[in-house]
């Protein structure tokens, strides 16, 4: 995981509403356009940033590509977050490639 990936993905707020999204199952990327007023390339745009950062996958179902949410690189992300913001003398240290 390439955590300035991560952070560059979580910096919009429509990647973050995805990820939210995608937090209560696997959805279709129709599934989840429809919920945007944007057009098919700004999503998938925001697909392709996300998938970048490995905090999603997508699968080809028949026509479909159904996006799911990778949750070991959420939980890696959120352990980096919070080790930024330990108390000093009790952090951890990351290898950030």
């Amino acid at each position: 995981m390439a955590i300035d990936e991560v952070f560059k993905a979580l910096a919009d707020p429509s990647r973050r509403r995805i990820l939210r999204m995608l937090s209560k199952g696997d959805l279709t990327a129709g599934q989840i356009g429809q919920d945007f007023d944007i057009s098919g390339p700004s999503i998938s745009h925001h697909f392709n940033v996300l998938k970048a950062a490995e905090l999603i996958r997508g699968r080809r179902d028949g026509q479909q590509i159904v996006y799911s949410l990778n949750t070991t690189v959420v939980q890696d992300a959120l352990t980096l977050i919070l080790d930024v913001f330990a108390k000093p003398g009790h952090q951890e240290t990351f290898d950030e490639t």
